[in-house]
Order: C-alpha cells, then structure tokens, then sequence
C-alpha cells in the first residue's frame, strides 16, 4: 500500500485555519499538515484593529491555542518552520534541510508589510501590526506610553487611530494624500471620517511624510515630517500598505503578478499547488479582505477533494471599523465609466457611482448612511461576473 501524502498548507493565519475548517466539513480522513512561521495561535487579523476597543491585550484577541486547532481539526501543525523553497516537479516543500512530501500545496502564507526606509536611529520604535505575535510585540513596547504616531492614513491607519483614542492615546497620523483612505473611499466619504475622528481627538498631517524618527531623550522619539514639523511619540505604528508574498512563488517558477496567480479554482501554474488569501492574485484580483477569502476557502476545499468549484465573489462591502464615524464601501471596478453623485449632511454621506446608463457599480456609505450597506450591495454587479 503506498502511502499517501498529506495536504500541506503553508500558513496559520484566517486563511489557512479558515480553509481546513471549510475542507473537514467534507473530508475528514485525509492527513494534513500545517506548517507555519510563527506560533500557530489562531486569531482573527481583522480583530488586531479593535483591541483597546474590545478592552483586549493579544492574548485576548487569541482564539485558540496551537494544540487545541490541530485536535480539532485533526491536523499536525508545524509551528515556527519557514520555507526555503518549493519543488513543484518532486511535489516537495523545503524546510531548511528537510524536504515535506505533499500530495496538494496549498500556499496561504499572506502579505508581508511595506517598510519604509527611513533616517535616524529610531528605528526600533516602529512597529509594523501583521500578525498576533506582532501585536504582542506592540503592546509590550506601548506599556506605560501615552503617544502614537501612524505613518499612513488607509484602512489601517484609520482603525488603528480610532482604536487607539477609545484607548485613551494621543495619536497623530502622518500620511502623503490630501485626505484618508484615497484608494477607498470617495472625498466627501473620506472627508466625514476624518472630521470623525479629529472629532474624537485624532491630530492628522496629511499631505506630507515622515523623514526621520531619532530617539529622543525622554526615552520616546522625535519624528521629523517633510514639512518641518516635529512631533514626539512613545512609539510609531506604520501602517502604508501590505504587499502579497511571492518571491518563493517566483523562484520556484509559479506564475506572479502583484500576488501568485490563481484561476477561480484557485490553482496556480504547477499542478497541484494553489493560494489563497493575501498571497493570492484570483482572476487577476488581489482583494486583502475577509468575505472574499472566506468565498475563496469554501471554493478550494471542494477542489481539493476532487469536487471542481470556481469561486464566486458576488458583491462584498468592505467595512471600516472606525466605529466613530461607521463606514461601509464597494469601490467602482477600475477603470469603470461614470461618476459620484452624493447626498451629504454634516458626516453621513451616500456615495453612488453612477455609470452614464444610471446603473450604480459602488458605493460609499459614512453614519447614519452606513445601515444601508446590505440594500445598496444588491444594486451594485458582483465582483466575478460569469
């Protein structure tokens, strides 16, 4: 009798947990192995912006130890293991010296954060929040501070800066765009969060950058922004982006974009190999959401037990957890023809972009507009059009 591989999945976090809950719905016998980076502790990323919100440290936000996933699901996990490489043609993971014989790869590994580099010797005072373990670290290091400065004003950086107020923390978010979230939300969207949140003590320098962060003698630092304004902070959260993790991917001859090409089954360009989530470009889509991963999961358990599913995104709002000013938005495709037409008053705004026809292909919604999220979805075509 020979012995059948397992399935091998690279990476503990929602997708890869999110994945093996979806697959022993269907299969429960077939041997999987979970190999991982860090420490295995389930969490949900998405919690990571809610913490003081939540009144919970890490170890709060932390769902389920290691063991308890992998009885539960009846899997090994393999924890503070990082990958060298993939040999798609020996359908083998390398781990260092040792080599995982896998019958199906699947690479759920996410997104790394974008470092800036930036002057000075305050570099140990900037934190990026990517995972629980980093979160820890930030936690550890903000014990007994008071002052936070944000490098970035998108999604992060807002509900990071809402989370930290609610924590009662002075915070200041530097970013280079006029306003927040210009990649998002529209301006008058965009504007209503921001008056939110000044509103609930958040100081915004918008339109510059931050050049230097130098140690300062309090034991904080000194950030030096690129219009000559100072500020003081305890530490720095950066917060300006995530960028799909593909550089194994390409070394190991896997087809790359912005993130490791997948069809909607998806499956990359080796056999057997697929990704999922963060890492993932679906259908030329790279979408660093929760809806979309979870759609995502559902589909590739099904292919991995022999049952050939496309995944189908339909229309999913992104929620910003600004809990200030709430806040839901589903951006227009790109490129897409047409314009905002919006109904304001004061920060509750209803954002539709119209195309010429009048057909509405997203929206944003801020306050007392946000309720109409769900109603407003059924208007807008889904992402995957089949």
């Amino acid at each position: 009798m020979t012995h059948q591989a397992p399935i091998v999945i690279v990476g503990t976090g929602l997708s890869g947990y999110s994945l093996v809950k979806e697959l022993r719905k269907l299969d429960k016998e077939t041997p999987v192995v979970m190999v991982t980076a860090d420490d295995g502790v389930s969490y949900s990323k998405p919690m990571l912006s809610t913490g003081f919100t939540k009144g919970k440290d890490a170890e709060g936000l932390a769902q389920a130890g290691t063991d308890v996933m992998a009885e539960q699901l009846g899997v090994e996990v393999r924890t503070f293991s990082t990958v060298t490489g993939i040999d798609t043609v020996a359908h083998e993971l390398i781990l260092g010296d040792e080599r995982l014989a896998y019958s199906k790869l699947v690479l759920a590994w996410g997104a790394d954060v974008i470092r800036l580099g930036i002057a000075g010797d305050g570099q140990d005072h900037i934190h990026s929040i990517n995972d629980l373990m980093d979160y820890r670290a930030f936690r550890k290091a903000l014990d007994g501070g008071k002052r936070v400065a944000i490098m970035g004003a998108g999604l992060i950086g807002c509900e990071f800066a809402n989370d930290l107020r609610n924590g009662d923390y002075e915070v200041d978010v530097i970013a280079p765009d006029p306003y927040v979230m210009p990649s998002l939300l529209p301006v008058a969207a965009a504007k209503a969060v921001q008056h939110e949140l000044t509103k609930l003590g958040v100081s915004f320098h918008l339109g510059t950058v931050v050049e230097r962060v130098d140690r300062s003698e309090k034991g904080g630092v000194r950030l030096i922004l690129g219009n000559g304004e100072t500020l003081e902070a305890d530490l720095v959260v950066s917060a300006v982006g995530l960028r799909p993790r593909i550089e194994l991917a390409k070394a190991a001859g896997l087809d790359v974009g912005r993130g490791i090409k997948v069809n909607r089954a998806l499956e990359t360009s080796a056999p057997d190999v697929y990704a999922l989530g963060d890492c993932a470009e679906v259908d030329g889509q790279v979408l660093l959401y929760v809806l979309p991963l979870m759609a995502s999961a559902r589909a590739l358990a099904k292919n991995l037990v022999g049952e050939h599913t496309q995944v189908r995104y339909g229309t999913m709002p992104i929620m910003v957890k600004t809990p200030c000013c709430p806040t839901a938005v589903c951006p227009p495709p790109a490129g897409a023809d047409g314009e905002w037409h919006t109904e304001q008053e004061g920060s509750d705004v209803k954002a539709l972009f119209k195309a010429p026809s009048g057909a509405v292909l997203g929206f944003a919604v801020t306050g007392r507009f946000a309720v109409e999220k769900q109603s407003l979805a059924k208007e807008v075509p889904p992402i995957h059009q089949d």
